[in-house]
């Protein structure tokens, strides 16, 4: 601990992957401390009790603690508000974990409640530190591949929708909240563009009551057409990221960064490509662009964020800093699920400025 620097002691509720795994974020922030768990599976409290953790018999006892400063929320989504707003009126910061809400509406009650009571409450979008997003969020701004006007940002696998909960509509299930939300949340933070229509098509090819993939497509003001999917049936998976602009196209394939930029070169005039073999045909339209015409680059780390989410939050607190994850960012990518739920059960495209 840095001299003196207070340490703010933090209780997790719910301890089962997100729960525990937060633990390993906790543990290297030197203002930060976990100094319980309260979990109502008892085999979860086992562990945190193996762990070394001091164990709560109830939600009452944890709010009731004056020592605990911080409760994070890794529950079910059904339960995050009711337990955000009793933990803001004992006087404890909050942090929940991703989607806050199962609604929008709901949201905005927690954030009421947070400005009453003077305390601060974000929510754990930590996808916003994934190294690939920074990297096109960097592209983008540099304009590396020119003015952006198409992008496509996947995950897939072929394991269908993971836990028991995740299953369920009740508890807020299904893979638009549990993955969408991360992929929205970093769209809209790559344009300060309004949203001006969005169409979607939700997968149910499991046969569960919650969908195991989306397929969005939405549009904004300034000409961006994004393509925003999630699937759980892939078994060959397309570009994690696929970007394409007036002066090129980048493309980053999965979380090992692989991939390419290729863009117009300036210091050469254009070169025709020479026709292509295509099946039965020949082509020269959709023949590669002749080598002269083009560089290609590899895509390139870039440094580290100056702030992990969990240093922002304690500078929040500090009153050092304003947070990474905004309450008004939160609550447009909700408004945007429910966008995307409303087009796909209409089957239509939802004009509306988000």
């Amino acid at each position: 601990m840095k001299m003196g620097n207070r340490i703010y002691n933090v209780v997790i509720i719910g301890y089962g992957g997100m729960g525990s795994y937060h633990v390993q974020l906790i543990e290297p922030i030197q203002q930060l401390a976990v100094g319980g768990v309260y979990d109502i599976v008892d085999y979860r409290m086992e562990l945190a009790a193996a762990g070394g953790y001091k164990t709560y018999e109830s939600l009452d006892a944890v709010l009731a603690d004056q020592a605990v400063d911080i409760v994070l929320i890794a529950t079910p989504n059904d339960v995050h508000k009711e337990i955000a707003i009793q933990a803001l009126q004992a006087g404890k910061h909050v942090i929940c974990e991703k989607p806050v809400t199962i609604t929008s509406a709901d949201f905005l009650d927690i954030v009421e409640v947070a400005k009453k009571e003077n305390r601060v409450f974000t929510v754990h979008q930590n996808r916003r530190w994934d190294e690939d997003f920074r990297i096109i969020k960097d592209m983008i701004g540099k304009k590396t591949v020119g003015e952006l006007f198409q992008l496509e940002s996947r995950v897939q696998g072929a394991n269908g929708i993971p836990g028991d909960w995740r299953q369920l509509k009740a508890y807020g299930g299904g893979m638009l909240l549990d993955w969408g939300v991360h992929l929205l949340d970093q769209l809209l933070q790559i344009t300060d563009s309004q949203i001006e229509s969005v169409a979607a098509k939700l997968s149910y090819i499991l046969g569960t009551e919650v969908d195991d993939g989306f397929t969005s497509f939405i549009e904004f003001k300034d000409g961006l057409t994004a393509v925003i999917e999630v699937g759980t049936t892939n078994y060959v998976k397309l570009p994690r990221w696929y970007i394409k602009g007036t002066e090129g196209t980048a493309v980053i394939r999965d979380w090992d960064l692989s991939g390419e930029i290729v863009t117009r070169n300036p210091d050469v005039a254009h070169v025709e490509p020479k026709p292509i073999q295509a099946g039965q045909g020949l082509t020269k339209t959709m023949a590669p662009p002749s080598e002269e015409s083009t560089l290609k680059f590899p895509i390139e780390k870039i440094p580290a964020a100056a702030e992990s989410f969990y240093q922002n939050f304690v500078s929040a607190i500090e009153g050092k800093a304003e947070l990474a994850i905004k309450s008004e960012e939160v609550h447009r990518v909700l408004v945007l699920i429910e966008t995307i739920f409303e087009a796909a059960a209409t089957k239509s495209v939802i004009r509306r400025t988000i």
